[in-house]
């Protein structure tokens, strides 16, 4: 009983936020971890991001779309932050946001370098907990850029872990932990723990700055933070903003409080005088170089830190007590710290217990708890508004005038200012609209309102093209993502409907319409000869062709794509299926449904048909596979026979629905019935098997046959079946790598398990052979759907080759206990995500510490590219309560 109370206080806070009755997502983890090296605050001529704005420049330039920090909170418009920041004694500048190096200084792509995890946070950010590991010795910056600028990419990079620096636990692990007493009213707990055989030093600066908008016109007052007086050990100040109002932190036994303004130093980057003395890097010089500050009676600034100074005995810990209100406190503002931090947790613990299903164990729930706590986490505010960004602001030097011709020019509508989930707050601190999708599915487990609020933003016209487009990400706003809103939407509904008992038909409403606009733009813009044949460019899938298929090919002419034809096709049966829904409770929308089950033939149709004399089909009957192929100009058709994700991708395109639907909607049924008929006397491609005396339905893509023959190569280990899922490549391409000669020279496409050693998209990201969790989880869902229908009738080999058959159910369970297996500890305590780093299985101080990786190794299993995207990973949260 005690546990359900606590549990359903976190969901009474949800509901308050939810209802507009307590703002308790006022304060959050809204803080990127790197604004530096981003699009938005690039303002070079030839839009080179990384080098015009480098981590060199970050401490001592004021940012002007955000702020970056380390475990760091701010309110939703980002007008006051505070975040940590560390010295060990040693480096040259202040440990204040996370290191990593730029695509142009990895050897494969961007690549955070530093050590830090996300272990708790609850949707109304109660309660919060986050690790970082800092080293005793200098920090090895120069050390990183220099190791990974040498490597190649058939080497793999080198990792903070690989300097030796931890070997002997000569470290810091510091805990950050946040517990909210009211919506606006939270105490801070920074726990410092030496794991090294001596005694170390390591000053500690919880700081807390204004957001520099008065220097572009955004605010009329400039705001200030000043030392207050406050009785005892208690060290006080207070920030004052025109709109934020006043906000106060306290801080228990300080040694000192620092103050400066967060504006840039133009005499250290650029030679030229200071408009004022105090610029945004001034506590590097004071407490690195121990220079004095200036002026040195200073009480008053926009970023104030107190300062710490702690020496932590050997095995021993020192704790630092900090409130952050909107109140000030007259009695003690530390009473009943210990008491609201144990609640808090307690509460947590009780929220989450329901999502882990039983039996699972105590590791599935710690890799559960840990994928939540990385998607909360990695929430943030994002500003970007393009026409701003393109004119430049009042006061400001003029960008250059070929941004106007540039990057992003072509969207100047889009104005984004909003929390969002990002897919990695380090390595991709921008969204990707098809990861959101994605991320929106983890999260409805949790919080469905804001599940729902994030899907309905894309969809809103200050986001959405006019001309139906939805943004992709800001290197191009206007590259293509795979159609998967729509999924999203519906997947979100259905799960706060079997939570609730309740379908949000109105949310379906809302988004049905502008999903509409998105499905006209992909059929007006991607299907060139109107022939539901689709195209797409790189979807997504980055280097998974053997050119670049976003542009100009080397064949001239254009690509069918099987994977864009297939995403379109699943496209239309979830909007067939919303429509149905909504249709329900309003009969307006049956017709509709109609329209996108026509949609969906059609597309059907092309698809297992297309080709001709001058053509050749996208199922390659020989192989059993779909495959793209090139329509050249001079109408030449050629086959591009690589065995990838593209040619799995049509299994998405599925629904499944009980057959009351041919009662409850009469209209629809006659509509099927007569299509269906028609169909099969033109000797059409069947989308639907029999509709007639059984209880369910089925509308798919593919003809039985050749689900079957897909599937032997999906589940078979030489081909696409990993210890750990699907590959995006089959294995097949390790011996015989897919070539292509043309006139522009050679092409190819080799199986590569791990690292890209391609550059194509940046190169740190690899759909040539490695397992992606989106894919993975969309095939998944499809195959539940044929097992739902087929039942035992439909058995295959799994794996391929070993005797043993599953329906199709089965084999869903199969590949999500392999994607499961990723993350779980073995018989040795090792999880593969980990590879060959043994220290988290070995090491007590790393052991239960989780990272969600981009994508995994194809054979190993180990985690590649960005490692912290619990974006899209977070999925596996969905799998571990959906399969036990």
């Amino acid at each position: 009983m005690a546990e359900g109370k606590a549990g359903g206080a976190e969901r009474k806070r949800l509901a308050d936020n939810n209802e507009h009755r307590v703002f308790w997502k006022k304060w959050g983890p809204y803080l990127s971890e790197r604004q530096w090296g981003t699009v938005r605050e690039d303002y070079s001529e030839n839009g080179t991001a990384w080098e015009d704005f480098p981590h060199d420049h970050a401490r001592s330039r004021a940012y002007r779309w955000g702020e970056d920090g380390i475990a760091g909170i701010s309110d939703i418009n980002q007008d006051l932050c505070f975040a940590l920041a560390l010295w060990n004694g040693q480096d040259e500048i202040l440990k204040e946001r996370l290191f990593g190096l730029t695509g142009n200084e990895g050897n494969h792509g961007e690549d955070v370098k530093e050590l830090y995890y996300y272990l708790d946070n609850t949707p109304t950010h109660s309660y919060m907990k986050y690790l970082y590991k800092y080293p005793h010795e200098r920090f090895p910056y120069e050390e990183l850029r220099a190791e990974n600028r040498r490597r190649s990419k058939t080497e793999p990079e080198y990792e903070l872990l690989d300097t030796g620096l931890f070997d002997h636990n000569a470290y810091f692990d510091v805990f950050v932990e946040y517990a909210k007493r009211e919506f606006d009213d939270m105490f801070i707990k920074i726990a410092v723990f030496n794991r090294g055989a001596e005694a170390a030093e390591i000053t500690v600066l919880p700081t807390l700055w204004f957001r520099n908008t008065w220097s572009f016109g955004k605010i009329k007052k400039k705001p200030s933070i000043r030392e207050i007086p406050a009785g005892g050990n208690v060290r006080a100040l207070r920030a004052e903003h025109e709109t934020l109002g006043r906000t106060f932190l306290f801080g228990q036994s300080a040694d000192d409080v620092l103050f400066t303004e967060n504006e840039t130093n133009y005499e250290r980057l650029f030679g030229v005088n200071n408009p004022s003395p105090r610029t945004k890097d001034a506590f590097h010089s004071i407490i690195v170089h121990g220079q004095p500050p200036n002026p040195p009676d200073s009480k008053e600034g926009t970023k104030a830190a107190f300062v710490y100074r702690l020496t932590v005995p050997a095995g021993g810990d020192r704790t630092i007590w900090l409130r952050f209100a909107a109140q000030n406190s007259e009695d003690d503002p530390f009473h009943d710290t210990e008491a609201v931090l144990k609640a808090r947790l307690s509460e947590a613990d009780a929220f989450y217990a329901p999502f882990v299903p039983p039996g699972a164990g105590p590791d599935a729930a710690l890799v559960q708890r840990q994928a939540f706590a990385g998607l909360l986490w990695s929430k943030q505010y994002y500003n970007y508004e393009i026409e701003t960004w393109l004119r430049g602001d009042p006061g400001q030097p003029r960008p250059p005038e070929s941004r106007k011709r540039g990057r992003n020019a072509d969207w100047p509508y889009l104005f984004n200012r909003d929390v969002i989930s990002m897919p990695d707050k380090w390595e991709y601190p921008w969204y990707a609209t098809w990861d959101l999708a994605f991320h929106c599915v983890s999260l409805a487990l949790i919080d469905p309102h804001d599940a729902k609020r994030q899907l309905i933003l894309f969809l809103r016209e200050w986001y959405m093209h006019p001309n139906g487009q939805l943004p992709a990400y800001e290197w191009a706003l206007g590259d293509v993502n795979p159609p998967v809103h729509a999924w999203a939407c519906l997947r979100v509904y259905e799960i706060e409907r079997e939570m609730t008992g309740r379908g949000d038909v109105a949310f379906l409403k809302r988004t049905f319409h502008k999903l509409l606009l998105n499905f006209t733009w992909w059929v007006n813009r991607k299907d060139l000869e109107g022939r539901n044949i689709f195209q797409g460019g790189f979807l997504g899938l980055d280097n998974i062709g053997i050119f670049d298929r976003s542009r100009p090919l080397p064949t001239g002419g254009h690509l069918e794509q099987a994977d864009a034809t297939g995403w379109m096709a699943m496209y239309a049966l979830n909007m067939m299926v919303i429509a149905l829904e909504i249709a329900a409770t309003d009969p307006a929308y049956e017709d509709v449904a109609s329209k996108f089950f026509e949609h969906f033939a059609h597309i059907a149709e092309a698809f297992n048909s297309w080709g001709g004399e001058d053509r050749v089909r996208l199922w390659n009957e020989e192989d059993g596979f779909f495959y793209d192929a090139v329509h050249s100009d001079d109408g030449r058709s050629i086959e591009l026979k690589i065995r990838s994700l593209v040619g799995i991708i049509p299994l998405y395109a599925v629904a499944v629905m009980d057959s009351s639907i041919l009662t409850k909607f009469p209209g629809f049924a006659k509509r099927l019935r007569w299509f269906r008929e028609n169909r099969k006397a033109l000797d059409k491609s069947l989308v639907v098997e029999e509709i007639s005396g059984v209880e369910t339905i089925l509308f798919s893509l593919l003809k039985r046959d050749h689900l079957a023959r897909i599937l032997k190569r999906v589940l078979d280990e030489k081909e696409f079946l990993a210890p750990g899922g699907i590959r995006s490549l089959s294995k097949e391409h390790r011996d015989r790598p897919f070539s292509l000669s043309l006139p522009g020279g050679r092409f190819s496409i080799p199986y590569e398990p791990g690292e890209s050693t391609s550059s194509l998209f940046g190169g740190n990201s690899n759909w040539r052979g490695p397992i992606w969790m989106p894919t993975n989880y969309l095939l998944i869902e499809s195959l539940k759907l044929f097992g739902h229908y087929f039942g035992d009738s439909f058995q295959v080999e799994c794996p391929t080759g070993s005797g043993q058959t599953a329906e199709l159910g089965e084999v869903a369970r199969r590949l999500a206990h392999r994607l499961c297996s990723i993350f779980f500890e073995d018989d040795k305590g090792r999880r593969p995500i980990h590879g060959r780093e043994t220290r988290y299985a070995d090491d007590p101080y790393f052991r239960n510490l989780v990272l969600f990786y981009e994508h995994f190794h194809g054979d190993t299993c180990r985690g590649i590219g960005a490692s912290h995207q619990t974006g899209w990973t977070a999925l596996i949260a969905n799998l571990i309560k959906e399969t036990g």
